[in-house]
């Protein structure tokens, strides 16, 4: 019997609702179980809907809902994978026009810039305006800037729970 090691949650902050039904349907095939959300208007983006979902499952499940997701380039969306033994947490995001941010993620959601990425920075960056520039990439600037008007549209949003069949 396996056991479920993981769990995070499933942001589509931006969906036409044309898609929302295939989404479901790429989330179920992720998880081999039926997927019903609870879509909301998303008054960031005129005509686009919104949902959540708290997910549980094996560690590698957040990149395989991404890859899911991903398929439709007009979607913007988040994934968190949570820590398990062994692995670091990940928080995955896609905005048209940037593709996919992926970045670990501590315990308490900080993102995780490693040594050898500041190092890489720090010899490449021809100047302080550049190597700030550099530290934004790594921590997800362009995405963040992107998202947070469709994240507070999501503010006080249910939450469903997605169980991975295993």
């Amino acid at each position: 019997m396996s056991r479920r090691s993981t769990q995070g949650v499933v942001f589509v902050h931006a969906c036409p609702k044309a898609l929302c039904q295939h989404v479901e349907w790429a989330l179920e095939r992720v998880v081999g179980a039926p997927v019903s959300l609870t879509w909301a208007d998303q008054p960031a983006a005129h005509g686009s809907y919104r949902a959540e979902i708290a997910w549980t499952g094996g560690t590698g499940t957040g990149s395989r809902l991404v890859a899911a997701l991903r398929q439709w380039p007009m979607l913007r969306f988040e994934v968190t994978e949570e820590a398990s033994h062994g692995n670091d947490g990940e928080r995955m995001a896609y905005v048209p026009g940037h593709g996919v941010f992926r970045a670990p993620m501590s315990a308490n959601g900080d993102l995780i810039i490693t040594e050898q990425q500041l190092r890489h920075l720090a010899a490449t960056a021809t100047s302080v305006e550049a190597f700030r520039h550099g530290v934004d990439e790594l921590l997800g600037a362009p995405w963040d800037a992107d998202l947070e008007v469709y994240r507070h549209a999501g503010d006080s949003s249910p939450i469903t729970w997605l169980h991975q069949v295993v």
